[in-house]
């Protein structure tokens, strides 16, 4: 039984993340770019200063809302979305990137993350403009809701928008319990117990209690811890990175060399045929830059829509950064540490090093720290891991209220907290591959969404560069629904 379900996974997975899912993807992100003329490229000045720049000078975007107020701040709501895609993939994905497409694949993730900035930017816009308020006062979005209320609302398409929504609901609450959950957890339980003799079952029941105690408090909750621990555990990470990038120094010229000779074939992977290498280059770049900042699976997208933000491009914005310092910020630097530290050989991109995952890293960290390095990484999993499962257990509660209302969401926090015991102390590759399999299929309804109202993306994004930067009088475009949109308005 086990094994027929796999091999059905199995041609399932190849089907969604094979030629038809990454063509899918990539096209979606370049759809996206050329309906928005550019955005993250022509006003990178402007979205940077209201994402970086504005943690720094805009005091309201750090500033928790009031307990009355169930909404988020921006700031929140960027962390809380990051706490979800920076994660193991940004350590693990980038290794097994490189192992399997060599390093051009690198050159390929970042293709992928420049279009797909647009993805995950249109997502929020989307998700700002048509999410609504439940019986509770809290904002609900995300790609349930653009897909029943927006590509709804086409002429013959009301009832192919809601079976999308309920499809993409479905897909994303089985995908918290596996990507989100214990695909994690069982992560962190492993490296406790190789790294501190920690048996699965106490990590386990302490990763319930202090999941229970953020979780089942709700999103302000999580929002309040991943706004501390992203922050820290990224700039951790990266600092030590960089430290093991510049004890390298020499190296760099050659690595940036091989990424760009392996992306566009000068080199063969292993020494293979030619055309090959370059297939395993962009299939694994692309992939792994998809898996590892989300942008196009509709996820982070239900926390952003949950921000006190009132400008569908302000929260768009918000997920062009998130991109950006996932995908082209932490995964470039664990890629450095690699290529960098001669675990692998930068003319034919063949490994050198027979090790693979953390593992792979743990070792380039090794060249500079000795002991300290793999200690490290399995140390860095941990908050990696755990931010993760507080990201995912949001998502996973937005599909459940939309599937079964707000009142059930309690059910399922539960069973979410519960389940986190049993993942620490189980064998879980059947779960993983599974887990994969659903959070690809999110990719297929949300972007089939994504892409029929990329009119109404444009419509927006050009709204707001005409009043925010070109200074035009217009009428703001903040909800597709007009009592929404009258009280944005009156909102200050």
């Amino acid at each position: 039984m086990i094994e027929t379900i796999t091999n059905v996974n199995n041609t399932v997975n190849g089907i969604v993340w094979g030629t038809f899912g990454i063509a899918l993807l990539f096209i979606a992100g370049v759809v996206m770019t050329l309906v928005n003329k550019g955005f993250q490229f022509s006003h990178f000045k402007h979205w940077n200063s209201k994402t970086l720049g504005a943690i720094f000078n805009e005091k309201h975007v750090t500033t928790h809302t009031g307990k009355e107020d169930k909404s988020i701040s921006q700031f929140q709501s960027l962390c809380t979305a990051l706490a979800a895609t920076i994660g193991t993939g940004n350590i693990v994905g980038v290794a097994t990137a490189i192992i399997k497409g060599g390093p051009g694949a690198i050159f390929w993730m970042w293709v992928m993350a420049l279009f797909g900035m647009m993805t995950n930017y249109s997502e929020n816009v989307l998700g700002i403009f048509y999410r609504r308020k439940n019986d509770r006062g809290e904002w609900s979005g995300g790609a349930m809701y653009y897909l029943a209320d927006g590509l709804g609302s086409f002429k013959g398409l009301k009832q192919v928008g809601k079976v999308l929504a309920v499809l993409f609901a479905v897909f994303c609450l089985l995908a918290s319990f596996g990507i989100g959950n214990m695909s994690q957890v069982n992560s962190i339980s492993g490296n406790m117990e190789s790294a501190f003799n920690i048996p699965p079952f106490v990590t386990g029941i302490g990763l319930v209690i202090l999941s229970s105690l953020v979780i089942v408090g709700g999103l302000k909750r999580i929002a309040q811890v991943t706004e501390k621990l992203v922050p820290f555990m990224a700039l951790a990470y990266i600092v030590f990175a960089l430290v093991v990038v510049f004890a390298h120094i020499t190296a760099i010229g050659p690595v940036f060399v091989s990424i760009f000779k392996g992306a566009f074939g000068a080199k063969a992977v292993g020494g293979g045929m030619l055309g090959y290498g370059i297939k395993l280059a962009i299939t694994w770049g692309f992939k792994r830059g998809a898996f590892s900042n989300e942008a196009g699976l509709g996820s982070s997208v239900m926390v952003h829509s949950s921000s006190n933000v009132k400008e569908p491009v302000r929260q768009g914005m918000w997920g062009i950064f998130e991109v950006f310092a996932d995908t082209i910020v932490v995964c470039t630097i664990t890629a450095l540490v690699i290529l960098s530290s001669g675990l692998v050989d930068l003319e034919t991109g063949m490994m050198i090093s027979s090790n693979a995952g953390s593992g792979l890293v743990g070792e380039a960290f090794a060249t500079v720290f000795g002991k300290f390095g793999p200690a490290f990484i399995a140390l860095a999993i941990l908050p990696f891991a755990y931010s993760t499962v507080l990201g995912w257990s949001h998502y996973g509660s937005k599909a459940f209220e939309y599937l079964f209302g707000r009142n059930a969401v309690v059910i399922y926090k539960c069973f979410f907290v519960v389940v986190i015991y049993f993942g620490c102390t189980m064998s879980l590759d059947l779960a993983w591959d599974l887990s994969d399999t659903f959070n690809g299929l999110m990719m297929i309804p949300n972007l089939i969404g994504v892409l029929a109202l990329s009119g109404t993306v444009a419509k927006i994004t050009k709204n707001y560069v005409d009043r925010e930067i070109r200074g035009m009088d217009v009428k703001p475009m903040y909800s597709a629904f007009p009592d929404v949109q009258k009280a944005e308005e009156e909102r200050e």
